[in-house]
C-alpha cells in the first residue's frame, strides 16, 4: 500500500507561568523544541497497524494523538508509537504529535494519511462473540458463578491474588451491557452500556478525575461516559497462537486502564478475557484483570418470534406444531436458526468445496423467502460461500410431518438439501443417529430429487433412498414433505408418495430431530463444479411441521 503524509503546520506553545519577585524559585531554563519532523510507517498488509517515530530538537517526551480526543501513546526521544485503527475501508487520518521541552514549553505538528484498512476476522470466532451479521449479540457478566472476576500475577495464567464470589462486587457493574456487531463486510462495532456508571480501579480514577482522593484498593463507581468511547469498534486480532480482541478508546465494562485483552475462552456460551493493567495513580506492579461474560438472554427481547405455534399435535399430523414463514425481512429468525460455520472438514462436511458463513450476502430474508446463495469468490481459503441453517437446540421432535416450500438452485457442482439429523449426533455419532434427507438436488443432475434415509448399515453411498423426476425444479416452488412416525417413514414432492421406509425400534428414528437447511458446492455428492459457476439461490417460502 502506497504510504500518502500530507504535513499540516507546527504550533509552538510556552506553557511555563512565573512571577517577577526576586524571592520566587528559578526554573531553569526554558527549551522550546525545535525542528520536530514526523516518519510515519503504514503496513503494508491493510491491518490498519502505523508506526510514528517523531524528532525534534531539545524534545524529551512526546504526545501521539492516533485519535482525536483520546488519549495520546507517551513516549521519549528515539522511540516509537505503535496505533491499529480497526475501521475497515480507505480513508483518511489525522495525527497529531506534540513534542514537549523543558519549562513546559512545546511545539506540535500533525500529518494526515491515506489509509486502505481490511480487517477480517475468523467467521467461526466472529459468529461467536457477534452473532449473525446484522444483529449482534450482547453479553452480560457471569455474575452468578464464582471466578467471573478476577486479578493476579501477569507472570502466571490464573487470578492468584482475588477471584470474586457470585454477585461479590458492586452493583454497578453488573447493569453493564457490551454489544458486538458486524455487517458482513468487515466492519466491526462495539457497544457499551454503562446505565449510567462504571465500576473503576482505584489507582484509575485520578485518570478521569484528577482532584479526586479514591482510598487504597476502593473501586470506585463513576461516570466516565463523556471520557470513553460507549459505541465504537472492535477488532479481534489472532498472531502466534494468540487471539486479542481490541476496542477502540472503550473498555470491556471494568475499568482497569486496558483497552486490549487476550481471549482465554470464547464459545458460543462464554467470553473470558484477560487484560494488562499498568496502574494510573499511584503507579505500581503491573497486573492482570481476567472478566467472564456470558450472552444476555434474560434481558433483551428477542428479535423475533419462535416458530412454535403453542398447539399440540393430535397424533394424526394435522396440527400446526411449528412454522417459519419467512415473513420478516433481515436475517433468518434466531429463535429458530443458528449457523454451521466454516468448511465442516472437522466432522460434517462431505468434501466440499465451499465456506459456510451467516453473511447477508449468502443468507437472508427478504420478499416472504429464505434466500441462501452460493457463490463463486475466494473466501477464507475456499473458492465458494454459501449457508447452512439448523434448529439445533432451538427446534427438535419427535415424528410428525415436515413441508418445505422451496425452489433449488441451478448450476454443475450445486447441492442444495432440506434434512433433518438426530439430535444425539454429538453423542453416539453419524450415521448412528440417523439421518433423514427430505429432498436433495444437484445441479449435474438438474430435472431429479432424491430423498434418502441414512442409518447403521445404510449410510453414504450405500443409503436406503429413491429419486423422483423434477423437471421444473429450479425454475417454479415445490412442496417437499417427509411423514415419519413409529411405523415408517414416507417421502413425498407436492404430496406424490416416492420412498417408503418401515420403522422399527431398532433403528434411530425413535428419538429427537432437528431440521437442517443447506446449499453446498461440489463434494462426494454435488460433483464437478462447472468453471463458469457465479453464483445461484435456493428460495424457500415456509418449513412447517405437523404433529
Amino acid at each position: 500500500m502506497q504510504k500518502i503524509i500530507r504535513t499540516l503546520g507546527i504550533l509552538s506553545l510556552c506553557c511555563l507561568v512565573w512571577a517577577c519577585q526576586e524571592d520566587d524559585a528559578e526554573f531553569g531554563a526554558i527549551t522550546t523544541p525545535t525542528n520536530l519532523t514526523i516518519d510515519v510507517s503504514i503496513a503494508n498488509d491493510q491491518s490498519g497497524n502505523v508506526t510514528v517515530t517523531p524528532s525534534a530538537q531539545g524534545a524529551t517526551i512526546y504526545h501521539v494523538f492516533f485519535v482525536a480526543e483520546s488519549d495520546p501513546v507517551i513516549i521519549t526521544q528515539g522511540e516509537q508509537a505503535s496505533f491499529r485503527y480497526t475501521q475497515s475501508g480507505q480513508y483518511s487520518q489525522e495525527i497529531v504529535v506534540v513534542a514537549y521541552g523543558t519549562g513546559g514549553a512545546s511545539s506540535s505538528q500533525a500529518v494526515v494519511i491515506d489509509l486502505d484498512v481490511i480487517l477480517e476476522i475468523d467467521a467461526i470466532t466472529l459468529q461467536n462473540i457477534a452473532g449473525a451479521a446484522n444483529v449482534g449479540k450482547r453479553w452480560v457478566w457471569d455474575s452468578s458463578n464464582a471466578g467471573h472476576f478476577g486479578v493476579g500475577d501477569p507472570a502466571v495464567d490464573f487470578p492468584n491474588f482475588f477471584s470474586a464470589s457470585p454477585n461479590q462486587l458492586d452493583p454497578c457493574l453488573y447493569d453493564d451491557t457490551l454489544t458486538f456487531m458486524h455487517d458482513g463486510q468487515g466492519n466491526y462495532t462495539f457497544q457499551l452500556d454503562t446505565a449510567g456508571s462504571s465500576f473503576i480501579n482505584w489507582a484509575e480514577v485520578k485518570r478521569f478525575f484528577p482532584d479526586a482522593t479514591p482510598g487504597e484498593f476502593v473501586d470506585e463507581c463513576r461516570d466516565i461516559n463523556n471520557q470513553i468511547a460507549t459505541d465504537t469498534e472492535f477488532v479481534i486480532v489472532e498472531e502466534n497462537g494468540t487471539s486479542t480482541l481490541t476496542v477502540t478508546n472503550s473498555t470491556m465494562s471494568y475499568w482497569s486502564g486496558a483497552t486490549s485483552y487476550e481471549i482465554v475462552e470464547l464459545t458460543e456460551n462464554v467470553l473470558t478475557i484477560r487484560g494488562l493493567q499498568d496502574p494510573f495513580d499511584p503507579p505500581g506492579q503491573q497486573l492482570a484483570w481476567y472478566h467472564t461474560f456470558v450472552p444476555d438472554s434474560g434481558n433483551q427481547e428477542p428479535e423475533c418470534d419462535s416458530g412454535l405455534t403453542g398447539n399440540t399435535g393430535s397424533g394424526n399430523m394435522d396440527v400446526l406444531v411449528w412454522a417459519d414463514e419467512f415473513n420478516e425481512d433481515g436475517a433468518p429468525c434466531s429463535e429458530n436458526w443458528t449457523y454451521d460455520i466454516g468448511t465442516g472438514n472437522g466432522g460434517w462436511g462431505n468434501g466440499e468445496s465451499q465456506y459456510y458463513t451467516d453473511r447477508p450476502e449468502n443468507i437472508i430474508v427478504e420478499d416472504g423467502l429464505l434466500k441462501i446463495t452460493a457463490r463463486a469468490e475466494s473466501f477464507q481459503s475456499s473458492n465458494y460461500t454459501s449457508s447452512r441453517i439448523k434448529s439445533e437446540n432451538l427446534f427438535e421432535f419427535t415424528y410428525g410431518r415436515v413441508d418445505v416450500r422451496a425452489k433449488f438452485p441451478t448450476g454443475g457442482g450445486t447441492w442444495p438439501a432440506i434434512w433433518m439429523l438426530g439430535a444425539n449426533f454429538d453423542i453416539i455419532g453419524w450415521p448412528n443417529c440417523g439421518e433423514i434427507d427430505i429432498a436433495e438436488h444437484i445441479g449435474n443432475d438438474q430435472d431429479v430429487v432424491y430423498g434418502t434415509l441414512h442409518y447403521p448399515g445404510m449410510s453414504g453411498g450405500n443409503a436406503n433412498g429413491d429419486e423422483i423426476d423434477v423437471p421444473n425444479a429450479s425454475t417454479e416452488f415445490h412442496v417437499y414433505s417427509v411423514e415419519w412416525d413409529e411405523n415408517e417413514i414416507v417421502i413425498f414432492v407436492d404430496d406424490v408418495p416416492y420412498h417408503t421406509v418401515l420403522n422399527n425400534g431398532n433403528l434411530p428414528f425413535n428419538a429427537d430431530f432437528f431440521l437442517i437447511l443447506n446449499v453446498a458446492m461440489g463434494g462426494t455428492f454435488g460433483g464437478t463444479i462447472d468453471p463458469s459457476f457465479v453464483e445461484s439461490t435456493m428460495e424457500i417460502d415456509y418449513v412447517r411441521v405437523y404433529q
